[in-house]
């Protein structure tokens, strides 16, 4: 099973780098766009968007919030449904932690993509003399794995403090990259 769940990651990296899942763009605003566009509440601001899906200067995906933290990027609003789909239980709600899990949102401060990814598909064991923490490998899991760069970035939104508790108010439209790519990936 951890064979699988490291093919997994690595097939999720490398879409995520090919451009499968969230392609990385060589210009800094899409077509039609300033780079003003690209303006986001927090302190990660993104360098480039393609397809809708915003990344920052070492291509990992970002938010994209805007309106005072009431509009956020498609991206963002995915990864908050999929975190209160799959996620919730255990690390509770808003990704603040509970008696059972830590809090994401400060787990994620300072942490990058690779290795949040890296958590999520193969797990983590934490033991010490008071506790033990469990984290289970979701490498197998497509209902996390298929939208793992859009919970890492609703996540990297509340840790920023870019984005508040609860849902967010509004959001961009959904790309139909996103469509089709979330389409391949649940095959």
């Amino acid at each position: 099973m951890r064979r699988a769940a490291d093919r997994i990651a690595g097939l999720i990296l490398a879409g995520f780098a090919a451009g499968t899942l969230g392609a990385v763009s060589t210009s800094a605003a899409p077509a039609g766009a300033a780079s003003t566009d690209l303006k986001s509440e927090g302190p990660t601001q993104p360098a480039k968007v393609q397809d809708g899906q915003y990344t920052d200067k070492n291509g990992d995906p970002t938010y994209h919030v805007t309106d005072g933290g009431k509009k956020v990027d498609w991206y963002t609003m995915s990864g908050y449904v999929r975190y209160n789909s799959n996620c919730i239980v255990c690390h509770g709600p808003d990704g603040m932690g509970s008696t059972y899990a830590p809090s994401l949102v400060d787990a994620l401060k300072g942490m990058d993509y690779a290795h949040f990814a890296g958590i999520v598909v193969g797990g983590k064991k934490d033991v010490n003399a008071s506790q033990e923490l469990v984290m289970p490998a979701f490498g197998d899991n497509k209902n996390v794995m298929c939208y793992l760069p859009d919970i890492f970035t609703y996540l990297r939104a509340r840790s920023d403090g870019a984005l508040g508790r609860n849902r967010p108010p509004e959001h961009e439209p959904k790309p139909a990259a996103f469509e089709k790519a979330e389409d391949a990936c649940m095959k």
